[in-house]
């Protein structure tokens, strides 16, 4: 298992952890930024295949901003590959 920590840019989040287990998310943690819903984001893509998870978040927008703290799990996992 790898474990990586990303530096969001654009959110109110400011670090996403996460691990990375034969091709699969595990562990998401979003530090700072709406506590509930990142944690939701967090146990919805549990297991979840990398790509599958990058098909699904990249580039949601959070209101007028041009990223979200989904689209930043997106662009953290892709750098991860």
């Amino acid at each position: 298992m790898m474990q990586y920590e990303y530096k969001t840019k654009g959110t109110c989040s400011q670090r996403i952890l996460f691990d990375l287990e034969e091709g699969k998310v595990k562990n998401v943690q979003f530090i700072g930024g709406c506590n509930g819903n990142l944690q939701g984001i967090g146990a919805l893509v549990e297991g979840m295949d990398v790509q599958d998870v990058i098909n699904r978040l990249e580039g949601i927008r959070c209101g007028m901003k041009p990223t979200s703290c989904p689209d930043q799990l997106s662009k953290a996992l892709k750098e991860a590959l």
